[in-house]
Formats: structure tokens, sequence, C-alpha cells
């Protein structure tokens, strides 16, 4: 089981792994961990630099959104990142859920509980009302898991266009 890490604001930890908050020396885990993400979603395709950009400008702007990893000393294990937004509808902050991976192998093991439980924490004490996510139509495994955690289906439908 993973935990937050004792220098997070808010705590969790055991020796196997931490949650802790991403830094910029976690990036091109980070990096690959979103490669594993991105292959099998069929929306998006991999592009490390792209991926590389968009961490380090997240990690360097806390009030844009925050990225948490489960760790040991030396691997990471899974993680997300949470966006932040103003939401009319809340009329005030809401999070995005933006990417939530935990590597294969360490799958089953708590690792995703405890970091979506940090993302939830985190976005709770930064003041907003509702976290929102997508997850590809055909990934049941993840719409399960999401279910369990309290998630509920919107009636709202994606739409996207390029730019």
């Amino acid at each position: 089981m993973c935990e937050p890490h004792p220098t997070s604001p808010m705590p969790h930890s055991d020796a196997k792994c931490l949650i802790r908050r991403a830094t910029l020396a976690d990036v091109p885990q980070l990096c690959e961990l979103l490669t594993l993400l991105f292959s099998q979603e069929s929306d998006f395709t991999p592009d490390p630099a792209r991926q590389t950009r968009a961490l380090r400008l997240i990690i360097e702007q806390p009030a844009v959104g925050q990225i948490y990893c489960a760790a040991t000393e030396e691997v990471i294990m899974g993680m997300v990142s949470i966006l932040f937004t103003i939401s009319t509808a809340e009329g005030g902050l809401a999070a995005w859920l933006e990417d939530m991976v935990v590597h294969p192998g360490h799958r089953g093991k708590g690792v995703g509980n405890k970091l979506l439980e940090e993302a939830t924490r985190q976005s709770r004490a930064v003041g907003c009302s509702r976290i929102t996510l997508l997850t590809d139509a055909a990934n049941t495994r993840a719409q399960r898991f999401y279910q369990r955690a309290g998630f509920g289906r919107s009636q709202m439908v994606p739409f996207r266009l390029s730019l």
C-alpha cells in the first residue's frame, strides 16, 4: 500500500511507496507512464516532447494544477494530475482529473486508490467543489474503478475541437 508523503501538505507513507507531489526530476518517468496511458486511449497518441512540456508547465505552476506520484526512492509506480478551473455552475473552483495511470506491474495493490484519494484530498483543500474526469469508452476496468470511488456518470457529452 502507498500513503501520502510526510512532506506533502496532507501526509500519507510506508517503506514500499509514498504518495508525493511530483518534481521536475520525475518528468522522465512520468512521461513513460503517460506513454502507457496514451497508448491505450483511442483519442491520443504518445508524444514525449509534448508530454514533457505539459508536465513541466503543471509542476512549475501549482495554481494551474498539481501532479502526485506513487513512488519508491527510485521508481514511480503511478501518477495522477489535477488541473484547476472555475465553474460557473458551482460558483467557484472545480478540478479536472487530467491523467491517472498506474504501471501494469503495480496494479491491484491499492496504488490507484491512494493516488485518487490524494487528488481528492488536495482538490478539497484548495476549495474545489467537484472533480470531473474522462475515461476511454472501452476502458471498463477504469470505469468500474471510478464508480467504486464514488464517481457517477454525467449526462454531459464530451466534444473536442483540435486547434
